[in-house]
């Protein structure tokens, strides 16, 4: 094999590692409700998966499974490490998560606060965390919000707040819960552009199928905590049929795209 082959090799196993595989997930919670039955998908790296299914359908609860804040019978595994107590640290380091209330992410005085006290776990050094910090508030538009109290901010303000202290971490993967929920249409806008150029995984949950269009290169589809059906975004989200079956309907701007053709 020459060495331009070798490389072929090498760029085409790069391109199929594997970021996220779930196998057979299942979660019961105490009152003995089952909210999750034997899931299983798996999530190429830069790959962008959006799980769409009606509010309680389990999306929330699958997510919280992916950097180990919940844990079912099953098999999760991270670039190929299966969660665990000893790793978990270094797991939730790679996948960070943005809950879909940013209330229960935000608990600091002050928003610069906020987004600097996830680095103080790994990083020692006073000048990196402010760089660092800094750094993602600048990236985000929000560099003039880091004075501020959180609770003084809007809903959309406060989303790119939560999602400044999950990126500053640098995670590999970028788990989001219904992350278009309650904003206006252009802090709507905004997130969607900045998500188009996230080069990382992405792995969202979302009833917002218009977002899921825009974002996903992949779909899952749960009901009562199943998956009911997984394939590229123009395979399930024109399939109105089974969208309606499960309370969904289909995307307004797929059928745009299709009348525009």
């Amino acid at each position: 094999m020459t060495w331009l082959e070798e490389k072929k090799v090498a760029e085409i196993a790069a391109a199929k590692r594997l970021a996220v595989e779930v196998d057979h997930l299942t979660y019961t919670f105490p009152d003995g409700t089952t909210a999750l039955r034997e899931v299983s998908f798996q999530v190429e790296e830069q790959e962008k998966l959006m799980i769409i299914g009606r509010n309680g359908a389990g999306k929330s609860t699958l997510l919280l499974h992916l950097n180990g804040l919940l844990k079912g019978k099953g098999e999760i595994k991270i670039f190929g490490e299966t969660i665990n107590k000893k790793n978990i640290k270094k797991i939730r380091a790679q996948v960070g998560l943005v809950f879909q209330s940013p209330d229960d992410q935000l608990f600091m005085p002050r928003v610069l606060d906020e987004v600097a006290f996830g680095l103080f776990n790994g990083e020692k050094e006073p000048e990196v965390i402010e760089f660092k910090t800094k750094k993602i508030l600048q990236n985000l538009g929000i560099a003039a919000l880091a004075p501020k109290s959180p609770q003084q901010l809007s809903l959309g303000e406060k989303k790119k707040v939560s999602l400044a202290t999950v990126l500053v971490l640098g995670p590999k993967v970028l788990v989001l819960d219904e992350p278009t929920s309650g904003l206006d249409p252009a802090s709507r806008r905004w997130l969607i552009n900045y998500l188009k150029n996230f080069n990382q995984t992405i792995i969202a949950a979302t009833h917002d199928l218009d977002f899921a269009w825009e974002i996903g290169s992949k779909i899952m589809l749960i009901d009562e905590g199943q998956k009911i059906a997984e394939g590229q975004k123009e395979e399930i989200l024109s399939n109105r049929e089974l969208l309606e079956k499960h309370q969904l309907e289909v995307p307004l701007l797929y059928l745009l795209s299709k009348y525009q053709s």
